[in-house]
């Protein structure tokens, strides 16, 4: 193991961030990069808005996209305690530290720190060297005693043995105020890296909380899958420079590393997020689709019981639909026929059927070829079809999107072939009925 050791430092206010997540997987990756270590250590000394709900989010958001912390909440470790509100004996030692060199003194009520008034040169790993220098002596602890981010954040970095500060480029501000406090401890500076901000998806500006798509809450209600929202985390400021998107956790590991990052914000584009997340569904083993389906399937009252199928029945579904499955938040609107004849009929679907002449004199003849079919399997269907097109003069198109329409109520969908199979013989002829006598 390497001496890396990084940190994540989220305060639990609400729920948890985009660009919260990011940063924590930015460091994530960086100490599994170096065989490092990854710190989980909670700044919740605002009592008023830290919750323990909050928290649970947090904790939650982490360990779905994966992101095991090795020190930290329910972990422990040698440099506890990792939250901020257990560490006040700590931060009065340090204040003694600054109080003994000279570098602390009481002014109307809270302590300040003298300043050096020396240039504080930053090597960024992402920025290049930047130099700040502070103008004014700045307040650490508070009249009411408490003590400032600033101060707490660079004790807990000490005595934590941070080596590496990866953290986002609005706290490019602070860090000479970091530095000067460092300094004034007599201790290392640690190597600083400040991640591109992410932008909002449509304007200028900081993507907030109070955008649509900022929170990760968002994508686990909607069940994209946790490596697809890892995965396009990672783009958001860094890229493996061979116009890959899509890679596997070990490649993106081996791959990652501070030099890589841009410089440049990255705008968010929940639309790429979307493609992705589709790209790893068609990837998905079935099993694995299957057993994510049935808890959203049983939700929308379309899968009560497996007993309620034939065996293997979802399977077959899933395996005709992956290739076209969107989203699995989608799967009751996309394949809700194969499980009711209660379903919802696209109204374009339908308005476009009839535009290219009445569906009604067509599948009375598709009703008749299906009736004779002895083996209704895709092959044979798709056989039977292309013989009833030759007999009638008529082109594919004309029985396809009819008989697709009446027995799905969509105008797109799975290979009608393959789709007519799952279904069997009596439930197509059954509804292709239904609907001649309906419309």
């Amino acid at each position: 193991m390497s001496n890396v050791r990084v940190r994540f430092a989220p305060s639990p206010t609400g729920f948890f961030h985009i660009g919260s997540a990011r940063t924590a997987l930015f460091n994530w990756l960086y100490a599994r990069h170096t065989g490092g270590t990854f710190v989980l250590r909670i700044e919740d000394t605002d009592k008023e808005r830290n919750t323990p709900e909050a928290l649970e989010h947090l904790l939650k958001g982490m360990r779905w996209l994966g992101l095991d912390w090795d020190e930290g909440p329910e972990k422990g470790g040698d440099y506890g305690p990792y939250f901020q509100s257990e560490r006040g004996d700590i931060y009065q030692e340090y204040l003694q530290k600054l109080r003994d060199a000279g570098r602390a003194y009481d002014k109307e009520g809270a302590v300040w720190l003298k300043i050096s008034g020396e240039p504080q040169e930053i090597n960024d790993a992402v920025r290049g060297k930047v130099v700040r220098t502070e103008e004014k002596d700045f307040v650490i602890f508070r009249s009411n005693g408490s003590p400032v981010f600033h101060f707490v954040n660079v004790v807990d970095d000490i005595t934590m043995g941070i080596t590496h500060v990866i953290r986002g480029e609005d706290h490019l501000s602070n860090t000479s105020k970091h530095t000067e406090l460092v300094k004034a401890f007599g201790e290392t500076v640690p190597q600083y890296a400040h991640i591109p901000l992410i932008l909002k998806s449509n304007g200028p500006g900081k993507m907030s909380k109070r955008d649509e798509g900022s929170l990760i809450e968002e994508y686990q209600r909607r069940h994209f899958l946790p490596e697809a929202v890892r995965n396009y985390l990672c783009l958001l400021g860094w890229s493996p420079k061979d116009d890959r998107e899509i890679l596997p956790l070990d490649e993106i590991i081996s791959l990652f590393d501070l030099p890589g990052i841009n410089k440049n914000n990255a705008r968010f584009d929940e639309r790429k997020l979307s493609h992705i997340n589709t790209e790893y569904l068609r990837q998905l083993p079935i099993e694995t689709l299957c057993e994510m389906a049935k808890p959203i399937l049983k939700a929308a009252n379309l899968y009560e019981n497996e007993e309620d199928h034939e065996e293997g029945y979802l399977q077959r579904v899933l395996l005709i639909a992956q290739e076209k499955i969107s989203s699995l938040d989608t799967l009751p609107d996309f394949l809700g026929y194969f499980f009711t004849d209660d379903y919802v009929e696209d109204p374009k679907a339908k308005e476009k059927l009839f535009n290219k002449g009445d569906p009604k004199s067509r599948l009375p003849e598709v009703y008749e070829m299906l009736s004779s079919l002895d083996n209704f399997y895709e092959s044979t269907l798709e056989e039977a079809i292309q013989n009833l097109c030759e007999q009638k003069e008529r082109k594919p198109g004309e029985y396809i999107l009819a008989i697709r329409f009446a027995v799905t109520g969509q105008g797109v969908g799975p290979s009608l072939y393959a789709l007519l199979d799952v279904l069997g013989k009596n439930r197509v002829l059954a509804r292709i009925k239904r609907f001649i006598e309906v419309n």
